[in-house]
């Protein structure tokens, strides 16, 4: 199944979406523009004085006045300096306060995506944004965001000062702009292309390398690391080309400008030289023209030096408003459950990701309240993805899930996580407190009920051994917790969380044959007296079941209990005797 990657928005949508945050900071937005105006427009007072300068030197008018130009001169760069880091301060606070709002959305929408949405995706995709692109567009915001606007600021007003001189001189500087449109124009349709990619690409590294660290035993234990270092070498190699390329149409891009700025200035000395022959103009004035159009340049270069960096952050910007400007989830119908006879059904006529083969077909499951189902096959059979959309987590493309008679999508995500959860071989322990960890599923729940729950589970032979106990700080940079107490973890969770329906996907694989028959005893007093769905990963489990269902590539083959179905002689006969056999490949499926 490939990933279906979270939406990007539209250029559109994302300016539509920065100018909303703005709007919601007045007072911040006002200032900062003012401030960084005010820096720009400071900046014009020295080339008109140094023209005036020259002026006066040439009328012989004195060493007083020189010196009096010589201290405006001086005062007007404190002054540009003052307002110029006053600027950037604000400028800088404003967008640090607008992108941790947008953080927020980011996460909130993130926390609160369908599961499918999610399962889809991938989490490659979502921790590339969540982690490169915000790190991309902070960078931007803080540090080249306030530089940028000042230098179009600087731009505009330069622009501005020509004209004030003299409308001729205004002209000759504009002879450069179609110079610098074309540039752009040449450039612009080149780049964006190459950098929405790149961040794609970036979020495809990101998923391989965190499939491989994720499965790093598993990739051990079957040696398969050439294959999972070559996969993110590729990934890898296919950002490094991509970086190159958009490196060189940079490059030309950079030639393009010199050439314009070289036509401007050209442009401007002529027709200086002219006015002044002309008596229209002083010496002075095309003096002051020809630095204003100079001082375009440092504006115009840093544009050029950090485009780059503008670009990533916009493509980056618009990954995270697509995240953020998700639909909330809506909020479903107050619908109750009905009474009724099986407590969970699943019917699936056909499920096939995107236009891949069908992976289920002409399914039927009705599970009894309390019932406790075993489902079994060989890899491959569709056990999971049945499992999936028991859970809700898997949208059946073409069926449906019922609780007590209502379908999933009715109930809502929200309570469908609280009626029915999914307990699979993938756990992870949240850094922090252990009591915290379990207080997830349970936010009120007292260290009397963690403890029960733990010990329910037969974790308090380890919990005795902590140091600081329910305290110890547990997961990352704390006490590391092996694979057999963090799936007790999950299933105490589950004991805490108290769901009608419990899905166990495989919930004690990890746990070895050492520690099989204690991890199968916890997951059967996590959900003694609740309804349960389990996927085989030992046939003993499916052995202590209410009932087995047999999956033969996507489709029920066999059922009944285990008795009965080792009398019949089918296909679970079949796996039976084989798991039994000292050469039947150990005690997994």
């Amino acid at each position: 199944m490939s990933a279906v990657l979270l939406p990007t928005a539209t250029a559109r949508q994302t300016w539509a979406e920065l100018a909303a945050e703005f709007k919601r900071l007045p007072g911040l937005s006002a200032a900062a523009i003012a401030l960084l105006v005010a820096a720009s427009a400071s900046g014009l007072v020295a080339p008109w004085v140094l023209g005036r300068l020259v002026d006066d030197v040439i009328a012989d008018a004195g060493t007083g006045r020189v010196v009096r130009w010589a201290v405006v001169i001086a005062s007007a760069a404190v002054v540009a300096g003052v307002l110029t880091a006053a600027g950037a301060a604000v400028a800088a606070r404003l967008g640090e306060t607008v992108l941790a709002r947008l953080r927020e959305r980011v996460l909130d929408r993130a926390l609160h995506l369908p599961s499918a949405t999610l399962e889809r995706a991938g989490t490659g995709d979502l921790v590339a944004r969540a982690g490169d692109d915000v790190a991309v567009v902070t960078n931007a915001i803080t540090g080249v965001g306030p530089l940028m606007v000042g230098a179009l600021l600087t731009i505009v007003l330069t622009a501005g000062g020509l004209f004030t001189l003299d409308w001729r001189l205004g002209l000759a500087g504009l002879v450069a702009a179609p110079a610098y449109v074309l540039a752009m124009r040449w450039y612009l349709p080149r780049s964006v292309p190459y950098y929405a990619r790149e961040r794609i690409v970036t979020g495809e590294r990101a998923q391989a390398m965190a499939g491989a660290l994720h499965g790093a035993a598993t990739v051990r234990a079957y040696g398969t690391e050439d294959t999972h270092v070559a996969r993110i070498a590729d990934r890898s190699a296919a950002a490094r080309d991509l970086s190159l390329t958009v490196f060189g149409v940079f490059t030309r891009f950079g030639l393009r400008i010199n050439r314009s700025e070289f036509v401007g200035l050209s442009s401007v000395l002529i027709v200086g030289f002219l006015l002044v022959r002309a008596d229209a103009i002083t010496v002075g004035a095309a003096t002051a023209a020809a630095l204003y159009f100079h001082r375009l340049f440092n504006p115009i270069g840093l544009i050029l030096m950090e485009f780059d960096s503008v670009m990533q952050a916009r493509a980056s910007l618009a990954r995270l408003v697509g995240v953020a400007s998700l639909p909330a989830l809506p909020v479903p119908a107050d619908v109750h459950a009905q009474d009724h006879e099986a407590a969970l059904v699943v019917s699936v006529r056909e499920h096939r990701y995107q236009d891949g083969p069908a992976v289920l077909s002409d399914v039927e499951l009705a599970l009894a309240p309390g019932e406790r189902v075993a489902l079994v096959g060989a890899s491959g059979a569709g056990k999971s993805t049945l499992a999936g959309i028991a859970a809700g987590i898997i949208p059946a493309s073409d069926g449906a899930a019922r609780l007590r008679g209502v379908p999933l999508e009715d109930l809502g995500e929200v309570r469908v996580r609280k009626e029915i959860a999914l307990v699979s071989q993938e756990v992870h322990v949240f850094a922090g407190p252990l009591a915290d960890d379990l207080r997830l599923a349970r936010p009120d729940a007292d260290d009397a009920d963690i403890e029960k729950a733990l010990d329910r589970v037969g974790a308090t032979g380890w919990l005795r051994t902590l140091p600081d106990g329910l305290a110890t700080h547990v997961g990352e940079g704390g006490h590391r917790l092996t694979a057999a107490q963090a799936q007790q973890l999950a299933l105490a969770r589950l004991i805490l969380a108290d769901p009608a329906v419990a899905v166990l996907d495989e919930a004690t694989a990890e746990a070895g044959s050492a520690g099989a028959r204690d991890l199968d005893r916890a997951a059967a007093a996590a959900t003694e007296g609740r309804t349960t769905l389990i996927v085989a990963h030992r046939l003993v489990q499916a052995a202590d079941a209410d009932r087995i269902i047999v999956l033969d590539h996507g489709r029920i083959v066999e059922q009944g209990t285990h008795s009965a179905l080792l009398t019949a002689g089918g296909r679970y006969a079949h796996l039976w005797q084989s798991w039994q056999s000292p050469y039947g490949g150990g005690d997994e499926l």
